[in-house]
């Protein structure tokens, strides 16, 4: 299985995609998604933070998702909690930490679908998918706290 977006794998992730800009989700695009697939995953976090935040997460996308468009959300697919108890992209904006920061988008595979409501948190879909995942696909990016602090000065 195969994610991927406009910004190349450990690259920059894209201005429009953080809070300095629209804050809206990437396009992603899923290739080679196994045919035994009855759902996907998605977890966009940056490892960096401490905890690690959930910045969106989808489950219950079905598994003919070939493409989320920018600032959509797929068809079928459920919008589950990010942190701070919130629905919606939330896009990378370590403005408060140093540093480069670092995020994953993560893709599941699973071989169920999972009966969870829309206000089920990371930690409990994490729960949910042990066992049942059948394939995985990471996409990483970067953001730079110090060109988001230097364009807040310039503000």
């Amino acid at each position: 299985m195969i994610l991927r977006s406009t910004f190349v794998n450990g690259q920059e992730i894209p201005k429009l995609n953080t809070c300095m800009d629209r804050n809206v989700s990437p396009p992603l695009f899923f290739d080679d998604v196994p045919e035994e697939a009855k759902s996907l995953v998605l977890i966009f976090e940056d490892i960096d933070a401490i905890p690690i935040w959930t910045h969106w997460m989808l489950f219950n996308i079905p598994p003919t998702t070939t493409e989320i468009k920018e600032g959509s959300l797929p068809e079928g697919g459920v919008e589950g909690l990010a942190n701070n108890h919130s629905f919606g992209y939330e896009g990378p904006c370590p403005k408060y930490f140093e540093g480069i920061h670092h995020y994953w988008f993560r893709l599941y595979a699973l071989d169920v679908v999972l009966d969870l409501p829309a206000e089920t948190e990371r930690e409990v879909v994490e729960e949910k998918m042990k066992n049942h995942v059948i394939a995985k696909a990471y996409l990483s990016g970067i953001c730079n706290s110090k060109s988001i602090m230097f364009e807040n000065a310039a503000l």
